[in-house]
């Protein structure tokens, strides 16, 4: 008999008491705020899915792995019991760990991009792009084109376009200096990539003689999909599907913060051996030795027992079908939501959910205030505040208005998801109250951390 109620596959030791406040006192909050939810106390969140990053319940092996830490500063066990967990899914030669994934990032890319070279991605996430502008380089955006539209259901919307990858690295001869892939999808609404999608991409980047790399924050959670959802995988375990994904890639960055179920950490792992002296040069200069790359020993642990785990059928199978289980309640009840739902988090097409509020009023981020209003719900733009402002210090509208919800690994239960959803429905049954917001102030660069709004 295959019962049909979700059962969290842990059992819970320690609590971490949560506070409800009034809608009085949340309209207060979010003025201080300067209607940011980035700007509110965690302390005055109910429900916090602002994000998945860093904001997971470690369980008792990693905390028990933890009590293991070697905290030498130079060749601490820690450091190889970390590299042999990350070796033993990506089979990638160079190790080197990181705080988290930006610092992966801008340590790859301040090694290896210039003025005027041009980073092919299925599409990248905020600070990946920030890190790519950063060094004048151009982060160039090519998904599949039904990966722009909310309402297409499709099993691997977070492709990239081999037709676009092809084209565009052929009319820029020396200047594609490397291809990122994005698994999952995040920017695209938390869509996977098939695995037929990456061989073919790989094959495109070898031909040209062009480095793949992937962002594989979410890698476990995209060989769930290509298990459930690509011909060939259904009897391969997700450790299998994740080791053949690796295999056609040249190196990858990580937030260790998402599937590696830690709270903090990361890796950029490489096989080219002059460019990973010239990334641990800067490691040292940025972030520390070469075997704790500033982590303590500790954190090297969890991560270690956090990739391990990460991997477990039951987890995934729990994880991804209670993400499904909201986008089934959302998609029924006439609220739009990125289809099929993701693997990580729900986003919510703020567009068509909300028509009277024009682009250019950010009707993403004002449904984002809405849900905590109402509700006590932390979400997060990915909209035109996140992406709207370009280099060049232009505005340009971002393909789609989304609000994310993301789900933290193993903190939240089934009954927190009911009363989520019972929130959603409210605010939807109140969406034409609901105003549009302008920005005030903001700096130019990651600008949805910190800028400051006020409502139309």
């Amino acid at each position: 008999m295959q019962f049909k109620t979700i059962i969290e596959p842990f059992r819970i030791k320690t609590v971490e008491p949560i506070r409800q406040t009034t809608r009085e006192e949340r309209e207060r909050l979010l003025a201080e705020a300067h209607y940011n939810l980035f700007l509110l106390k965690a302390e005055d969140v109910l429900i916090d899915l602002l994000t998945d990053s860093g904001t997971g319940a470690m369980s008792s092996g990693q905390w028990a792995g933890m009590m293991l830490g070697d905290e030498s500063y130079a060749g601490a066990k820690s450091f190889y019991k970390f590299e042999t967990a990350v070796r033993t899914i990506t089979n990638l030669k160079h190790v080197i760990p990181t705080h988290q994934g930006r610092a992966a990032e801008r340590i790859l890319f301040g090694s290896n991009l210039k003025p005027g070279d041009i980073v092919p991605n299925n599409t990248h996430f905020d600070t990946t792009r920030a890190n790519t502008e950063y060094r004048g380089a151009t982060a160039l955006d090519i998904p599949i084109r039904e990966g722009q539209d909310p309402a297409v259901i499709l099993p691997f919307k977070g492709n990239i376009d081999l037709e676009a990858l092809e084209r565009t690295i052929t009319e820029n001869p020396g200047k594609v200096p490397l291809v990122m892939i994005t698994v999952t999808n995040n920017s695209g609404g938390g869509q996977p990539v098939s695995m037929a999608n990456i061989r073919a991409a790989s094959q495109i980047c070898r031909k040209h003689n062009v480095p793949l790399f992937l962002d594989c924050c979410r890698f476990a959670e995209n060989a769930w999909f290509i298990k459930t959802r690509e011909e060939g995988y259904a009897d391969k375990t997700p450790l299998e599907i994740a080791q053949e994904m690796f295999s056609y890639v040249d190196g990858a960055t990580m937030s260790a913060k998402k599937d590696g179920m830690a709270n903090i950490g990361g890796f950029l792992a490489l096989n080219d051996d002059a460019l990973a002296q010239k990334c641990k040069n800067m490691l040292i200069l940025t972030e520390g030795f070469p075997t704790y790359g500033g982590l303590a020993g500790y954190d090297l642990e969890a991560i270690a027992v956090g990739l391990e785990e990460v991997l477990h059928e039951d987890y995934l199978q729990y994880r991804i079908r209670s993400v499904a289980y909201l986008g089934d309640i959302l998609t029924a009840n006439g609220i739009p939501i990125v289809q099929p739902p993701g693997g990580h988090a729900i986003y919510i097409d703020a567009r068509a959910m909300l028509p009277h509020i024009a682009q250019s009023e950010f009707p993403a981020w004002a449904l984002s205030l809405a849900l905590y209003l109402e509700g006590g719900i932390r979400s997060v733009e990915i909209g035109s505040v996140m992406f709207g402002h370009q280099p060049d210090g232009s505005e340009k509208p971002a393909a789609m208005e989304l609000v994310r919800l993301a789900f933290p690994r193993r903190v939240y239960t089934q009954s927190h998801v009911d009363y989520l959803a019972e929130v959603l429905l409210y605010v939807n049954s109140i969406k034409e109250n609901i105003r549009g917001v302008r920005i005030v102030e903001a700096p130019p660069v990651l600008r949805h951390f910190t800028a400051k709004m006020a409502l139309i």
